[in-house]
């Protein structure tokens, strides 16, 4: 019936029960309940925290901003976006408020535990810029070791004699992280320095000679790593809270 219409399509209209199968059918159902279950936690969080007050001067300079960037300095161009949009002034003006406060959210919620989470996952986010060699025979490995430290070009052997694809850039792997190095090849790696040549070291039946042209150490003085980490951290923290939920899905026709 009209009434219990829930999206209306040309003509037809559909009830929230058969707009629910056919996010079931399509597979998005899980994700389009999820996606709820996140941003009840987060209202229910700014809500009831009485740690997340913005300075209200911080969100007017946010939408002057906004408006300048978008080019909607004109209020009757700005009305017109707003109604494009399906929104008022006041929404609007709480949308900015609202996206602060996630923000700040984002950083009380994660800030105690980042430094813990760091250490967790720095095997993976340290970084080595590696070149290689890879042969199939060890006493070709170990031969081409032995010229490299006479003075012989790595790169013109790597062209030469190594079976990998990046070969053709001389063996440059480029930056590797550590936590995705077999053990071995970790092992022997943290233990050099730049320059150093590693190995062999077999792999898959196969030889390996490393050179080490670089290390990258991660560090949470890195701004973009720091806000990586920090929104991987956050998200764990809503998966936690909304598995501690009791879910029930009813829908009535």
């Amino acid at each position: 019936m009209e009434n219990n219409a829930f999206l209306t399509i040309d003509e037809a209209s559909l009830s929230l029960r058969e707009c629910l199968r056919f996010l079931q059918t399509s597979g998005k159902l899980q994700g389009f309940i999820g996606d709820i279950l996140r941003q009840y936690v987060l209202e229910t969080e700014i809500k009831t925290r009485d740690d997340l007050d913005i300075n209200p001067a911080v969100i007017e300079q946010a939408v002057v901003d906004f408006r300048i960037q978008q080019q909607l300095s004109d209020p009757n161009v700005f009305q017109e976006w707003l109604n494009r949009n399906g929104l008022d002034y006041t929404a609007f003006h709480q949308q900015i408020s609202t996206n602060f406060k996630n923000e700040k959210l984002k950083i009380v919620a994660t800030e105690p535990k980042i430094q813990e989470y760091f250490i967790e996952r720095k095997v993976f986010l340290d970084r080595v810029v590696l070149s290689r060699i890879i042969v199939e025979d060890k006493e070709l490995a170990d031969e081409l070791k032995l010229q490299i430290s006479e003075g012989e070009s790595f790169e013109t052997l790597a062209r030469e004699h190594s079976i990998a694809d990046d070969r053709i850039a001389n063996g440059m792997m480029g930056p590797v992280s550590r936590g995705t190095m077999p053990d071995t090849v970790r092992a022997a790696i943290d233990s050099a320095s730049t320059g150093d040549l590693v190995g062999p070291i077999e792999l898959e039946d196969r030889w390996a000679l490393f050179r080490v042209e670089d290390v990258l150490p991660a560090t949470l003085d890195n701004p973009q790593l720091k806000q990586m980490l920090t929104t991987e951290l956050f998200d764990r923290w809503i998966a936690e809270k909304i598995q501690k939920m009791t879910v029930k899905l009813q829908v009535n026709d």
